[in-house]
């Protein structure tokens, strides 16, 4: 073979070609391995924290199903040119693919009630709270029910009855006794549902007030992002609020001209007596807060220009909760059950369910409201700077408070 032909001919060219191929490939390997060894570590682990990342897995994801769905109809395609049988039945597929999700549905329905079921709150810590579990039970035991068959008959009509060339579908349009039975069944139960969720309403929110138990007043005011709690004081009324009288002095804007209002006391904790019944009064000062105490089913809207009302009464201590749940730390809290903002989170505080007389004790312990600037502010006595001479901080404080009580009674 000449030079010349040598040069021209196809099969040398190609070589030459696969040839500068693999030469630069390795060369630019080597490059590369180079580079990434003397480059500094790059710590991957964020790169799986960002959305992006995610999104672009979703976008291959769903680019790889759509090549082999096109690759599978090429397929199809050239088997009907060539005058073949369809490769696959897709009307099989489908029917399979209705039984398997049928099966792991119910395997997740399952999963979720013995796996997540045992995250559910322990059992209510509050008289209504009892009816509430009691309702919340039944309709989940009759919506289960009613889940877990008509899967079983969409999924399963769906397998069964999938198409067959070999089988004629039956025309079958109306049944009066079907119609009858799957109106009035449904029918039946919701009202069985609704009922029971009116009266139980009612039974929480229309009660009538025993004179001789009256409930313990406790006003919750909401704002971003914290809650104020206010206690009645000696009389047991908590006092008027008005927002025009809110100062720096006086945030919540009690009004000290009502004498109901003079002796409430405030406190950084909810401490509520065990069995007697509690009135919480809900104000907002800005946005709309939800006041949840999830323990003792307890929630409501706290709404600005508004008081709502909830009444409950505590059926078990915070020690005897300690106790049933075997955990020394336990905890009553009440949140915000609303995104009211950034520090939403901030939004929590402790509840805590004492016996009769440690609620006595610790009730007698807080500081009243009303301090000698709000006096001034209201025109009221101030009351007499204490008797420095007195070493214990205590006992100072205490005489304090007893001569402003002898202030307020002048």
């Amino acid at each position: 073979m000449s030079l010349r032909k040598f040069i021209t001919n196809k099969t040398t060219a190609a070589l030459a070609v696969l040839l500068t191929v693999f030469a630069n490939t390795s060369v630019f390997a080597q490059d590369a391995a180079a580079g990434a060894a003397a480059a500094p570590k790059v710590d991957m682990g964020e790169v799986y924290k960002s959305v992006i990342f995610y999104i672009l897995i979703f976008l291959a994801v769903c680019l790889f199903i759509a090549i082999i769905g096109k690759s599978i109809r090429v397929y199809e395609l050239s088997r009907e040119a060539q005058g073949k049988p369809v490769g696959i039945n897709w009307n099989r597929v489908h029917a399979s693919l209705f039984a398997l999700f049928l099966v792991l549905g119910l395997y997740g329905v399952y999963w979720e009630y013995t796996v997540h079921g045992a995250m559910l709150l322990p059992d209510a810590a509050s008289e209504h709270g009892k009816k509430i579990d009691e309702m919340f039970n039944l309709t989940l035991i009759i919506t289960t029910i009613v889940f877990v068959l008509t899967h079983i008959l969409l999924f399963g009509f769906s397998y069964i009855y999938k198409y067959s060339a070999k089988r004629k579908a039956y025309y079958y349009p109306h049944n009066n006794t079907i119609e009858k039975i799957w109106t009035i069944v449904p029918a039946l139960v919701l009202t069985v549902l609704v009922l029971m969720g009116f009266l139980t309403w009612r039974s929480i929110f229309f009660k009538v007030e025993d004179p001789n138990n009256k409930p313990l007043q406790i006003e919750v005011t909401s704002e971003q992002f914290k809650w104020s709690i206010r206690y009645p004081g000696a009389d047991g009324v908590v006092g008027t609020k008005n927002y025009k009288l809110t100062t720096a002095t006086n945030p919540l804007g009690i009004d000290f001209k009502d004498l109901n209002s003079r002796d409430d006391e405030m406190a950084d904790e909810m401490v509520i007596p065990v069995g007697k019944p509690v009135k919480l009064i809900l104000t907002s000062k800005d946005v709309i807060h939800s006041f949840y105490m999830p323990h003792f089913r307890v929630q409501l809207n706290t709404v600005p220009g508004m008081k709502t009302y909830f009444e409950f009464t505590p059926t078990k201590t915070t020690a005897e909760m300690q106790q049933e749940t075997n955990d020394p730390n336990f905890k009553y809290l009440f949140f915000c059950a609303k995104i009211c903002g950034a520090g939403h989170y901030n939004m929590q505080k402790v509840v805590r369910v004492v016996s009769e007389a440690d609620y006595k004790t610790w009730i007698a312990e807080q500081k009243t409201y009303l301090n000698d600037d709000l006096r001034k502010q209201f025109n009221l006595p101030v009351a007499p700077a204490p008797v420095k001479a007195v070493a214990d901080s205590a006992a100072t404080d205490s005489a304090a408070a007893k001569t402003n009580q002898m202030a307020l009674n002048k």
